[in-house]
């Protein structure tokens, strides 16, 4: 390898597109972070992509991203389109290289809640051995805390704060569950317990999904990741350590990035 190399990752999800560029360098060979774009995905598929004989050109140009060497992308679930002039992969394989090369960990428990899906995926020795996704109901997601948030009339940031003696919401289904906050609005509940309430609602709905992974270890991935008190209560209630990566959000772009500089 004479030169440095720029490795593309791109990661189609269902609330936004994530974009990673990472530099292969010539002699040590390790992957360093170049930039990172994150899109809302309407907006990307409307001005900057178009499905062509099968394949989803994308115009970079337009975007002003730079040329890459290689190019690697995944998708929200059925909806993966295979990228003209580069690869496509699994997403559940590009999050599993992610939080390898994000936290150097090879046993752990992946849980990823992303715009409007949710996978955890039991990785040993590097491997993934099992997994459960869930990309039908938005309740353990982050556009439930997006819709709920409104409903309070408080920024996901602000929300992302409250953890303590929380509210009880009982409902499974995030539009029924939008009521059940009203109820509990009428009834006079401050905001810190009804946002707190939010944030044990989405834990509770993972727990009993995580019994079936054993592991001391969990990962804790995705745009949900960066909601402080989900991941206090995801500690509390499962008694394992949490760990998030740096770039919890791009996990899925940086897994694309690693496996396109491990296929160079």
């Amino acid at each position: 390898m004479l030169s440095e190399l720029t490795i593309g990752g791109i990661d189609l999800g269902s609330r936004s597109v994530k974009i990673a560029f990472m530099k292969l360098g010539p002699e040590d060979e390790k992957l360093q972070i170049d930039r990172f774009e994150r899109l809302d995905t309407i907006k990307f598929y409307r001005e900057y992509g178009r499905k062509r004989e099968g394949k989803l050109v994308v115009d970079f140009e337009a975007l002003g991203l730079p040329r890459v060497d290689k190019l690697v992308s995944t998708g929200y679930g059925r909806n993966t389109l295979e990228l003209a002039g580069g690869e496509t992969i699994p997403e559940l394989k590009a999050h599993v290289l992610g939080a390898i090369h994000q936290t150097g960990l090879k046993d752990f428990t992946l849980v990823d809640l992303g715009g409007q899906d949710s996978k955890i995926i039991q990785v040993k020795k590097g491997r993934m051995m099992d997994f459960l996704t869930n990309d039908k109901c938005a309740a353990s997601s982050g556009r439930y805390l997006e819709n709920m948030s409104v409903v309070l009339g408080m920024d996901v940031e602000e929300l992302g704060k409250h953890a303590e003696d929380p509210v009880e919401l009982s409902s499974t289904c995030a539009v029924f569950g939008e009521s059940e906050l009203i109820g509990q609005i009428v009834e006079g509940a401050p905001l810190p317990r009804l946002a707190a309430g939010i944030n044990a609602t989405i834990v509770k709905r993972i727990l009993p999904l995580l019994r079936s992974f054993q592991s001391e270890v969990l990962v804790f991935a995705g745009g949900v990741a960066h909601n402080k008190a989900v991941a206090k209560l995801l500690r509390e209630g499962t008694g394992r350590a949490v760990v998030i990566p740096p770039e919890p959000q791009f996990n899925g772009a940086i897994g694309c990035c690693v496996y396109g500089a491990d296929n160079m």
